[in-house]
C-alpha cells in the first residue's frame, strides 16, 4: 500500500502503486498515477495528466503537472510522463504539453534533476541527462541521452540538443547542438568534443578519434555545411563500423535540425 502523510491532499481518484510514499502537505490530483516506491517529499503539488514512473524521487516545493505557460492552451487534456529512476530536487517545475505539438512532456529514466529546473511545455529528454540548478528549457525542446547542462544555461523554444553534449555554466543556446559537443557562452559557442564524459561512458579511443575529426570537418575545416557532410560521410567509409557508427550520429544529426546549429 502506499503511505500518505495526514496532512497530504490526495484524490481519490489518483492512482498509488505499492510502496509510493507521499509527504507533508502534498497535493496530488484526480488524474495522477505514480509508478511504486516513488517518494513524492513535502509541499509538492502534482496535477494535470500527469504519469509517473517507479523508483523516482521528488524533493520538496515542486510544481509537477501544472498548465503550460502558453496562451494559446484552453485546458486540453495534454500531458506529462516521466519515466523511472529520476531525482527531481527542490523547486523543479514541470508543464503539461500543448496540442500544437505532441500534446506531451516527457522526461526519461535515470535523470538527475536539479533545483529549480524549468521544463516547459512539449519538451522532451531523453535519459541519464544531468541539469544542474536553474537550467531552463523554454517550450519544444529536445534534450538527447546523457547531455548535461550546466547551472543557469538556458535553451530557446525549439532546439534540439544531441546526445553526449555538455553545455557550459550560463550558455545562451539558441541553435541546435550536435552530438557530443562542448559549448560555452552567451552567445555560445562550440569549444570541442566532450572527451571526459565520452571516457565515462566507455567508448573507446578510436570511437574517440572518430568523433574528434568528424568535429574537426565540421567546425575548423572552414568548410561549408553542404561540403563538411560530404566529408564526414567519406571519412567515415573507411572506418570500423563501432567507429563510423560513433561518428555518423554527429553527421545524421545535421538532417535533423531546422534552426541551425552553434557553429
Amino acid at each position: 500500500m502506499a503511505t500518505i502523510h495526514p496532512t497530504a491532499i490526495v484524490d481519490p481518484k489518483a492512482e498509488l502503486a505499492a510502496g509510493v510514499e507521499i509527504g507533508p502537505y502534498t497535493i496530488v490530483g484526480p488524474n495522477v498515477v505514480i509508478g511504486e516506491n516513488t517518494v513524492v517529499g513535502p509541499h509538492v503539488v502534482i496535477e494535470g495528466h500527469t504519469t509517473i514512473g517507479k523508483n523516482n524521487k521528488f524533493f520538496q516545493f515542486s510544481s509537477i503537472g501544472a498548465a503550460p505557460q502558453d496562451k494559446k492552451w484552453n485546458g486540453e487534456p495534454t500531458r506529462l510522463e516521466i519515466g523511472d529512476d529520476n531525482t527531481i530536487r527542490e523547486f523543479c517545475t514541470f508543464n503539461l504539453g500543448t496540442v500544437q505539438d505532441k500534446g506531451v512532456t516527457k522526461l526519461g529514466n535515470n535523470n538527475w534533476i536539479s533545483a529549480y529546473v524549468h521544463l516547459a511545455h512539449d519538451c522532451i529528454v531523453g535519459n541519464n541527462t544531468v541539469f544542474s540548478n536553474n537550467a531552463q528549457m523554454a517550450g519544444h525542446v529536445e534534450i538527447g541521452d546523457w547531455v548535461i547542462m550546466s547551472g543557469f544555461a538556458n535553451v530557446h523554444q525549439f532546439c534540439k540538443i544531441g546526445a553526449h553534449a555538455f553545455v557550459g555554466m550560463s550558455t545562451s543556446l539558441t541553435q541546435d547542438v550536435p552530438p557530443y559537443v562542448l559549448l560555452n557562452g552567451n552567445p555560445a559557442a562550440a569549444h570541442g568534443v566532450n572527451i571526459e564524459g565520452l571516457k565515462r561512458r566507455g567508448f573507446t579511443r578510436e570511437q574517440i578519434n572518430a568523433i574528434r575529426n568528424a568535429y574537426k570537418l565540421l567546425y575548423r575545416s572552414g568548410l561549408t555545411l553542404d561540403e563538411a557532410k560530404a566529408a564526414m560521410i567519406a571519412a567515415e567509409a573507411e572506418l570500423p563500423e563501432d567507429c563510423a557508427a560513433a561518428a555518423r550520429s554527429m553527421r545524421e544529426f545535421l538532417d535533423t535540425t531546422t534552426r541551425g546549429i552553434v557553429r
